[in-house]
């Protein structure tokens, strides 16, 4: 019972570490294949621009997508 209860508390605690943060702009330096999530004019209502980090010499790779609302928190990006 104890082991049930345990767990139960841990995954509550746990939960919103999965959570995704939104910049309000865009980082201006990101790791190779690292990922950003930026609330950005260019997407449509309801998503949010996906930036995956490029190695030198490469484009970085940016997407619309749409983020759940308890996926979701808003941030200020730190240049």
């Amino acid at each position: 019972m104890r082991a049930l209860a345990l767990g139960a508390v841990l995954t509550v605690v746990a939960l919103p570490c999965f959570a995704q943060t939104v910049l309000k702009s865009e980082p201006f330096v990101l790791a190779p294949y690292e990922i950003a999530f930026v609330q950005d004019a260019s997407c449509p209502t309801g998503k949010v621009l996906k930036v995956t980090g490029a190695i030198r010499g490469l484009h970085r790779k940016k997407v619309c997508v749409s983020l759940a609302a308890e996926q979701a928190s808003l941030a200020v990006a730190t240049p």
